[in-house]
């Protein structure tokens, strides 16, 4: 039997041995010569009526390995001076040795890296080479790369608000993939937005909330009418007619709902900032309006709800003097977005048409017209 014992302990440690060779065997892979990449440009200024169109184009050659490998190659963006630090790339087969982006990609992926819309900024890209988990390197190249604002309607996740309601604001009623949404600014399960309810008696302002543009998975209502969101559930009944802040936690099934009826005041209006203009909802541009208003070029103004300072429409940061049909964005300071408290300026007095576009939380616009 010990005999037995020590040919068994024998054959073990061989084994050991063995496979402990077999590791030391394996190839560690290494690079034996480095990819280079260039660009047919320098300076790209992308254009969403090209969007389709390749806004510039990348050629390589490859790296080289110590072993035969088939290995992933990207194009890696990054803004320049932050060492690739959240960096986006751009899938290109295993095979090639050139391809191009387009406008519309490039936009996107300028928007991911943090770049500024109109303006030009200093990019670095590179050739970015994986075999298995092994990222591998290329030389860094410069790009300055001028992206256009991207359409907010695409680029963020939203969810749909059906309702009976929805017919009388432009939309169609109970039609989920025709219906105002509420955006994620900050792409999670948190949406927000502002929707226009004309008539909430009967059933004219029940409404829903769904995904997808489908009634698959839609939610309402669990029954308790505090604001607990079901799959399936009752419609929500709206406590009035007007203008609704929503926000729904699409995960933790909650929501709320606030009214939020807007005007302009201020001493640059003819009723100064003893009382409001009200905006009047448009359902054929689905916008709000106020057709005509006398604004003087001294004085600033400011948009708020409910005849109260609770809740405002504002420049970011500064007073903001507004050029006549030009769209800006406008901040919403119950979302924390606004420093301080800021008004608008006009730089000439007359007449102006001034209308909001509120259909998207992530990007609130504005325009003033000169009449």
């Amino acid at each position: 039997m010990k005999n037995l014992f020590k040919i068994w302990i024998a054959l073990f440690v061989g084994v050991l041995v063995v496979s402990c060779e077999k590791d030391e065997d394996r190839a560690v892979i290494s690079e034996t010569t480095s990819a280079k990449v260039s660009a047919d440009k320098n300076a790209v200024v992308l254009d969403e009526l090209k969007g389709s169109e390749t806004a510039i184009t990348f050629a390589w050659t490859k790296a080289g390995f110590n072993i035969a490998s088939v290995p992933a190659q990207q194009i890696e963006f990054a803004l320049k001076g932050t060492g690739f630090k959240n960096s986006t790339t751009f899938n290109f087969d295993k095979d090639a040795v050139s391809g191009g982006i387009t406008h519309a990609a490039l936009n996107t992926i300028m928007f991911n890296i943090g770049a500024v819309s109109d303006t030009a900024n200093d990019i670095e890209a590179r050739l970015k080479t994986s075999v298995g988990t092994a990222p591998f390197y290329s030389n860094v190249i410069d790009i300055k790369i001028t992206p256009f604002t991207p359409n907010p309607d695409i680029i963020y996740p939203k969810i749909n608000v059906p309702g009976a309601y929805a017919g009388a604001a432009g939309y169609a009623s109970w039609t989920p993939a025709n219906s105002p949404n509420l955006f994620s600014p900050e792409k999670n399960d948190s949406y927000r937005g502002f929707i226009w309810i004309s008539n909430p008696t009967g059933d004219n302002g029940k409404y829903k909330f769904t995904i997808n543009q489908d009634w698959p998975g839609n939610k309402g209502d669990d029954g308790t009418k505090t604001g607990k969101l079901v799959a399936d559930g009752s419609d929500i009944v709206p406590a009035s007619a007007g203008t609704f802040y929503m926000k729904v936690d699409w995960a933790a099934n909650t929501y709320s709902s606030t009214l939020a009826n807007f005007g302009v005041i201020g001493d640059a209006t003819p009723a100064g900032w003893g009382s409001d203009t009200d905006f009047v909802y448009s359902p054929a541009t689905k916008t709000y309006v106020i057709n005509s208003i006398m604004l003087s070029n001294s004085g600033v103004f400011k948009f708020r709800a409910n005849d109260d300072w609770a809740l405002k429409f504002q420049p970011k940061k500064d007073e903001q003097t507004l050029i006549s049909g030009k769209a800006v964005q406008s901040y919403f300071n119950a979302e924390n977005t606004v420093e301080g408290d800021p008004g608008y300026k006009v730089s000439e007095a007359g007449n102006y048409k001034i209308e909001l576009d509120l259909h998207n939380s992530a990007y609130y616009k504005l325009t003033v017209t000169k009449l």
